[in-house]
C-alpha cells in the first residue's frame, strides 16, 4: 500500500514544519507531497523552501508562491523575495499548477486552491455547485477530465466531504492553521491498482508545536504584518475576521 503525506501552506513557519516532519518520519512515511504556499507571512522562507525541495517528492504552486515571485509593489511579498534570492524565487515561479495520480482505481488530483486559479477560494460551507466544480480539470488542461478525489490547501481549514460519489478534502495548514492552532496535514493511503474495491483511506493529523517560539522568531525577523501573523498563530482566527 502507498502511504503519502499531504502537506500544505507552510508559510515560512519552520517551527511548525519541523514538528510536522518529525511526526511524518515517526510514522515511517517516505513520500511527501506539498500543495503550495511554502512562503508568505512567516519569518523563515529560505529554510522552508530549502527543506521542502529536499524532502518533498511533489510540490505545486500556491498563491503566495506566485505573488512573491511576481509582485514587486507590496512589502508582504517583496520582503519574502529579498530573503529568498533570485534562484529560490525562480523555483517558486516554476512550480506546476497541479499534480495527478491514480490509487485504488481512483483519479486523485492535488492543487492549491481550485481548478480555476491559485486565487479562487473554495470553503467547505460554499454552495454545492462551487464545491462540485472542484472536480473539473484545470482550466488549461481540459484533457485531464474530472477527478474522483480532489485534495487542496489555500483556505487553512482541514475537512473531508463526499458529494455525488466523489471525495473532496482540504489538508489544512502546516504553518498558519485557521481552524485550530495545531499544525495540520493528511495521510493518503491506497493501492497501485485499477480496482476500486482495494483499500483506500485518508487520515487527518494534527501536530502541536511551540507557537511562542515561532512568535519570538517572527518578532526578531520583523516580518511585515507581524501583529496579524502572531494573532493568527495564537488564535487560529483569520486576520480578515478579526474585529478588534
Amino acid at each position: 500500500m502507498e502511504r503519502i503525506a499531504i502537506v500544505s501552506d507552510i508559510h515560512g513557519n519552520m517551527t511548525a514544519w519541523e514538528a510536522v516532519l518529525n511526526d511524518i518520519r515517526s510514522r515511517g512515511l517516505q513520500r511527501i507531497f506539498c500543495l503550495g504556499d511554502l512562503v508568505g507571512k512567516g519569518p523563515d522562507p529560505v529554510q522552508v523552501v530549502d527543506s521542502v525541495r529536499k524532502t518533498c517528492e511533489q510540490v505545486i504552486r500556491g498563491n503566495w508562491d506566485e505573488l512573491v515571485a511576481a509582485n514587486h509593489d507590496n512589502e508582504n511579498f517583496t520582503w519574502q523575495a529579498k530573503q529568498l534570492g533570485k534562484e529560490r524565487v525562480a523555483y517558486l515561479a516554476s512550480l506546476p499548477f497541479s499534480h495527478q495520480l491514480e490509487l485504488s482505481g481512483r483519479t486523485i488530483r492535488l492543487m492549491h486552491a481550485s481548478p480555476k486559479s491559485v486565487y479562487h477560494r473554495v470553503q467547505p460551507w460554499d454552495e454545492i455547485e462551487k464545491r462540485l466544480a472542484m472536480f473539473e480539470p484545470p482550466a488549461d488542461e481540459p484533457e485531464l477530465g474530472r477527478a474522483d478525489v480532489v485534495g487542496y490547501g489555500d483556505v487553512h481549514n482541514a475537512y473531508l466531504q463526499f458529494m455525488n460519489g466523489k471525495m473532496l478534502f482540504n489538508a489544512g495548514s502546516v504553518g498558519n492553521p485557521l481552524d485550530f492552532t495545531q499544525a495540520s496535514y493528511c495521510i493518503l493511503e491506497g493501492e497501485n491498482s485499477n480496482d476500486r474495491n482495494t483499500p483506500f483511506n485518508l487520515q487527518f493529523v494534527r501536530v502541536p508545536y511551540d507557537i511562542e517560539q515561532e512568535v519570538q522568531i517572527a518578532q526578531q525577523a520583523q516580518v511585515p504584518s507581524l501583529e496579524f501573523y502572531i494573532r493568527e498563530l495564537r488564535t487560529g482566527v483569520y486576520r480578515g475576521l478579526q474585529t478588534d
